[in-house]
């Protein structure tokens, strides 16, 4: 019984006894008081929450998205009982800064964590905070969750972490372990990981998971037996050269993403073993962009817009589908508001509860994304550093590269076979324009401007051009007004004042 019911049947309750004894009445008043505290708790009072985390994974790679060669049954069927939303984007298109948004609720330029190796500081409260300051136990395991920075970093920068209080996760987690879930052996994994965290959830709590997975993370190790992809039937995305080297490298990242289908399926069944689905909000979300050409560490759209499906039983209808903008800072207001419970001062993002219930509300007009140190390496490409912030609405991107002199180069593909191949390529000319232009274009524009309608796959820059200028200029101003609201140090993507 939910508490409206409780309240309509104490109030019927009191009509009825008025007539009779007050002994008669008190009986009736504690029994439905017994009624409404005993009643099961509902998709409105405060729903277990699972949020499982994919890395490197944009969108199509997924059957649900229209990903013509992705084999992934189990999230297949999952976006047909939840909510498909096509247009997420995560804050970075990187792991470390995008995670620590989702838990904050803010951008890494404001959490001043750009580069990678930085957690977010600790004055920053997270969700899972709140979750827990409000009786929920919370967790995470699964791979390492890159809440406290890289998984490794020189020891000197460890120590200052720690003197710093960055290193802050056993305070912040009732359940907090660490396990592979790459290949057949971190695969064997994932139910006890998951089994494990709910034995720990005291009776009568609501619990919050944290659930990340590995797989689509090069190196790629997985080669499943029961399903196979010939390279050279393969639907290369067309911003793929078509190469060999470039074919077998999609291969491999439709078999680990085979591989995360499966460990999806094995926590969806104990969900269902345990008899804890319907009462569960299950929210399923790349971290960022692939790690394939033009995808993770770029702010084109492979880089930042990612899948996103949630279910939520007794609130969202199954196997509909939304094109409102999400960022990954959205979350944490979401996630608190389905929770029913306050949304902190400091989190910026827009809560999308509203969507999940087919109900309007006002949504985003722009989502802003950023992207700044990869790794230690000093820069000499794109793929360790790069300077770049991005407005994207629902029709247009646009990206400003502040350090546009660098040359690309796709981020964890350094001397990978087809990188490497593709290189060879371009040095012995025999790329095609197009993508002569995607990956050697040099200098890069300062301004990149696309129509994602009419130009998805972002090749057409309509920045500097006379018909544009009107557009550009609004976004530039509307980039710029974020940028100094997150108080941004890269210089300013507007001319200067005359």
């Amino acid at each position: 019984m939910n508490q409206n019911v409780g309240a309509n049947l104490f109030a019927t309750n009191i009509e009825v006894n008025m007539k009779g004894s007050r002994t008669s009445l008190l009986l009736h008043f504690i029994s439905v008081l017994l009624l409404i505290h005993l009643a099961p708790t509902t998709a409105s009072a405060k729903p277990n929450i699972l949020l499982v985390l994919s890395d490197d994974h944009s969108v199509p790679h997924l059957g649900c998205y229209g990903g013509t060669d992705a084999v992934t049954p189990n999230l297949d069927a999952f976006a047909a009982q939840g909510i498909r939303f096509d247009r997420a984007y995560t804050t970075a298109p990187q792991c470390a800064p995008s995670r620590a948004s989702i838990f904050t609720g803010r951008s890494p330029v404001a959490l001043g964590i750009t580069r990678f190796t930085q957690p977010a500081p600790r004055r920053f409260p997270f969700f899972s905070d709140v979750l827990r300051e409000n009786g929920y136990y919370v967790g995470l395991t699964g791979r390492y969750h890159h809440l406290r920075g890289r998984a490794s970093s020189h020891p000197d920068v460890m120590a200052q972490l720690e003197e710093s209080g960055l290193i802050y996760i056993n305070e912040r987690f009732d359940h907090a372990r660490v396990e592979r879930t790459k290949g057949e052996d971190g695969l064997q994994n994932v139910p006890g990981l998951f089994a494990d965290f709910l034995d720990e959830v005291p009776n009568g709590k609501p619990f919050f998971l944290y659930f990340g997975f590995t797989q689509t993370h090069r190196s790629w190790i997985a080669e499943p037996a029961d399903v196979e992809f010939e390279a050279d039937k393969l639907n290369l995305p067309f911003r793929f050269p078509d190469l060999p080297e470039v074919r077998e490298d999609y291969r491999k990242f439709l078999l680990s993403l085979y591989d995360l289908d499966r460990g999806f399926g094995m926590l969806m069944d104990i969900l269902e073993e345990r008899d804890l689905a319907e009462d569960t909000l299950v929210i399923f979300m790349g971290d960022n962009g692939e790690p394939l050409l033009r995808g993770k560490g770029t702010l084109y759209q492979a880089g930042c817009n990612v899948p996103l499906i949630v279910r939520y039983p007794g609130v969202a209808n199954g196997g509909g589908h939304s094109n409102v903008l999400i960022s990954g800072e959205d979350l944490s207001a979401t996630i608190l508001e389905a929770a029913g419970l306050p949304i902190p001062e400091s989190m910026t993002g827009i809560s999308f509860l509203q969507a999940l219930k087919a109900q309007p509300y006002k949504e985003r007009e722009y989502v802003f994304t950023e992207r700044g140190a990869h790794g230690s390496s000093l820069p000499t490409t794109t793929q360790h550093f790069d300077l770049s912030r991005a407005v994207t609405t629902r029709d247009h991107a646009l990206i400003y590269n502040a350090l546009y002199q660098l040359p690309y180069a796709p981020v964890d593909m350094d001397g990978k076979p087809a990188w490497e191949a593709v290189k060879k390529a371009h040095e012995a000319g025999q790329l095609d324009p197009v993508h002569e232009q995607m990956y050697f274009s040099q200098p890069r524009p300062l301004f990149e401007l696309y129509d994602l309608n009419k130009d998805p796959n972002q090749i057409h820059n309509l920045a500097g051009t006379k018909a544009f200028n009107g557009l550009e200029m609004n976004l530039r101003i509307k980039l710029t007004k974020w940028m100094v609201r997150e108080a941004d140090y890269l210089p300013l993507p507007l001319p200067p004042k005359k």
